[in-house]
């Protein structure tokens, strides 16, 4: 007798499926290597169909429900992907839904044929032309699945682009039309959706900034894949992830021992500042309290030494010799760079002051490098030395940073999960390209994406924001023997939950690095329990 595949699982059992769930990303060969065990055990395709075709059914009628949505127009493409649209058909018009069905594509499978002739038997219209779809209050995309690599071209490319500019909501199934399932690549066109439900496991590239505008409010129908089967294929711990609420909290150090006291909280030591760029090392210095880290120190150039007061009166600020320009000149002999738990550097000390770089990159202490701590980096060729450091190292770079840091890897055809995977090997670090959709990869190949987050973010500082909580968090959580990469993750989603709070309290408007920073605990606060 085998093992069991799956049992009935209490309440708390579910929960802790769809936290799981909700974490594992799939690229194309995957999902089909996971499909393909569920088969091989028995699951007739045609009951997996049914079982997904109803689903979507269940979330159109809770997302559209029928008073306001009475029509609802159907495009099925000639795979299983139309088969499930026809199945949603289906089951749609048994709930009361005014159906009617457009299939621009001949030979279909035979499963999605048999799905197409029992529609037909139930009387629901079938269609020739788009424009007959035009006067229904929901399209339903399914064209095309996961899987899809060349690109739309001819008739289907025109369908999908007349789609696009029609008024009513579009909701894709499983992925828009057109989206390349791994590099999130527009081929050709796509449909551009309002709506995508993923089936059963998170695409990766639904998770690529270049697919975000095609894909609109993703979520996942969770079709029951057995654990077994996707740990099987994925191992215990699948190499890709997505950030969730779950995984970023389980990093955070929101509970202390009764007994304790600030060093044994973490020592930050945050590096930056000069004349031009002030404000940058305040942000980072903010952005570092949140985290509750026990001790802040902070270097600046001597001149900046009252404003870090005013703003951060519990910080211990340090005084360095300063250029004639007002950039740090050098680290003093007083900072013992041992005593501290984590350093961060970079914020606001401009490409003129690189004598401390050296330093830092020769000491036995984890690092964060932002902004002009990259750019002295790029610009020293310093890059491959990273490898050779006895601590870790963490990279933070945006795309252009990215570029001058890497130009080797920057290529057009990668994804930025590829970039920065190639990017934590090279280094031995941990590599944070930040984007719509950030990407932390690990030095072992680990990478994770989060998943939400909001252009309001675009301005300038929030960088530096982040910077102080990586350092914040890294210093508390190397005490406590955490994974490194798993702390810079807590840290993105935590960045990216406070812009999402800000936009609510305020607006995209209303996101500037300050208002950022003084979101940070709000925001993680919603997340904790009363």
């Amino acid at each position: 007798m085998g093992s069991a595949r799956k049992t009935s699982k209490p309440l708390s059992q579910q929960v802790k499926r769809r936290s799981q769930l909700d974490a594992v990303v799939v690229t194309a060969d995957q999902m089909r290597s996971i499909e393909s065990r569920i088969f091989a055990a028995g699951m007739p395709v045609a009951a997996l169909m049914e079982k997904v075709g109803g689903l979507i059914a269940q979330r159109i009628q809770a997302l559209y429900p029928l008073e306001h949505c009475a029509q609802v127009g159907v495009l099925a493409g000639p795979g299983h992907n139309g088969g499930d649209a026809l199945v949603v058909a289906r089951e749609l018009h048994y709930h009361g839904y005014g159906v009617q069905v457009l299939r621009p594509l001949p030979q279909a499978k035979e499963l999605t044929e048999q799905h197409a002739r029992y529609a037909q038997s139930l009387g629901i219209p079938f269609v020739e032309q788009l424009d007959d779809l035009k006067a229904c209050d929901l399209v339903v995309d399914g064209l095309f699945g996961f899987g899809l690599e060349r690109s739309l071209t001819g008739a289907i490319a025109t369908l999908v682009d007349r789609v696009n500019t029609w008024s009513q909501p579009i909701l894709s199934i499983d992925l828009p039309s057109g989206l390349h399932t791994d590099s999130g690549a527009i081929l050709g066109t796509a449909v551009a959706a309002t709506h995508t439900l993923c089936l059963g496991l998170w695409k990766l590239g639904l998770l690529q900034d270049q697919a975000l505008a095609a894909v609109g409010k993703p979520e996942l129908i969770d079709f029951d894949i057995p654990w077994i089967d996707i740990t099987a294929v994925l191992g215990d711990r699948p190499s890709l992830q997505r950030i969730t609420p779950a995984t970023a909290l389980a990093q955070l150090p929101l509970s202390r021992p009764l007994a304790t006291h600030k060093y044994r909280q973490g020592h930050l030591l945050l590096i930056g500042g000069s004349q031009r760029y002030a404000g940058s090392i305040v942000l980072a210095g903010l952005g570092a309290r949140a985290t509750g880290v026990g001790m802040l120190s902070i270097a600046v150039p001597a001149s900046l030494k009252s404003l870090l007061v005013n703003h951060l009166p519990e910080a211990l600020i340090i005084a360095c010799p300063e250029t004639a320009a007002g950039t740090l000149a050098q680290l003093p002999e007083e900072i013992a760079l041992p005593t501290y738990d984590a350093i961060a550097y970079g914020p606001g000390v401009t490409t003129e002051s690189p004598n401390a770089l050296q330093q830092l990159l020769n000491s036995d202490q984890p690092l964060v490098l932002d902004a002009d701590g990259l750019n002295q980096l790029s610009r020293q060729g310093a890059v491959h030395s990273l490898q050779s450091r006895s601590a870790l190292t963490v990279l933070t770079p945006h795309w252009g940073e990215f570029k001058r840091l890497f130009p080797h890897l920057a290529r057009a055809e990668a994804t930025a999960v590829e970039m920065a995977q190639q990017a934590a090997a090279t280094t031995g670090g941990v590599l944070v390209l930040k984007g719509a959709r950030t990407v932390v990869a690990g030095p072992e190949g680990s990478v994770a994406i989060n998943p939400n987050s909001t252009p309001a973010l675009a301005r300038g500082g929030s960088g530096d924001v982040l910077t102080g909580l990586i350092g914040g968090l890294l210093s508390q959580g190397v005490l406590r023997h955490r994974a490194p990469e798993d702390i810079v993750q807590s840290a993105v989603w935590w960045h990216a939950q406070a812009g999402l709070f800000a936009v609510e309290a305020y607006s995209e408007l209303g996101v500037d690095a300050v208002t950022l920073a003084q979101c940070l605990l709000p925001a993680l606060k919603r997340y904790l329990p009363a």
